[in-house]
């Protein structure tokens, strides 16, 4: 008889080793650890154990996630309380780069909004290409901060800007009236593949909050 048939034939009879049970304390397989030979239940114990270890690892990766989305949220709800308490557009632009420079650390922010008027370089005209390019941003664009037009906004510091993050601002209507921008030296602090939800909650809440004290 081949391996192959004895293999075969406990997996269509599973109840074997109910019937032989004493067979299985003769079954001896090697350690990887040590090399010796050991039972098969020892075997099931070790492996039982590596997976305990891999969900305890997986367990505490996820209290890390869920911790770093609390202290996010607690931030944009911070952010939200200042944009809802200013009172002129000045005020919501204050409230932007205070908790983005400050709570969220963004080393650097730089905000331009179209279509209203205003005092301050946030109000100053942008060019039809940077206009078109927030316009066709369905999410918010992270990664490397060198080639974007919005780089100038940010003087001398745009050399040493190695990531960035691009926020468009729309109005309920879906018209693009501005573009929120924030720079970090740190190559991968706005990555690609940086997840994007509480960044368009930011650009919506700047939104609603520029639109409402216009005029």
């Amino acid at each position: 008889m081949k391996s192959e048939d004895v293999a075969r034939y406990l997996h269509d009879h599973p109840e074997f080793f109910d019937q032989y049970a004493e067979l299985l304390t003769l079954v001896t397989l090697p350690d990887p650890h040590s090399g010796r030979a050991i039972s098969i239940t020892e075997k099931q114990l070790f492996n039982l154990r590596d997976k305990v270890r891999t969900l305890e690892a997986k367990l505490v990766e996820l209290i890390g996630f869920g911790e770093e989305n609390d202290s996010i949220s607690d931030k944009v709800h911070g952010l939200a309380v200042a944009l809802i308490a200013a009172t002129d557009r000045a005020g919501v632009v204050r409230a932007l780069y205070s908790h983005l420079g400050g709570a969220f650390a963004v080393p650097h922010v730089a905000l331009r909004v179209w279509g209203t008027g205003g005092d301050g370089a946030e109000f100053d005209p942008v060019s039809g290409s940077l206009m078109a390019f927030a316009a066709g941003l369905e999410q918010p664009l992270c990664g490397p901060a060198a080639g974007q037009e919005a780089l100038a906004w940010f003087g001398g510091a745009a050399p040493e800007s190695g990531s960035m993050a691009q926020v468009v601002l729309r109005d309920p209507g879906g018209l693009t009236i501005g573009l929120l921008v924030m720079a970090s030296e740190e190559p991968h602090r706005f990555y690609a593949e940086l997840g994007t939800l509480y960044l368009q909650r930011i650009g919506a809440m700047a939104a609603a909050a520029l639109l409402r004290v216009a005029g």
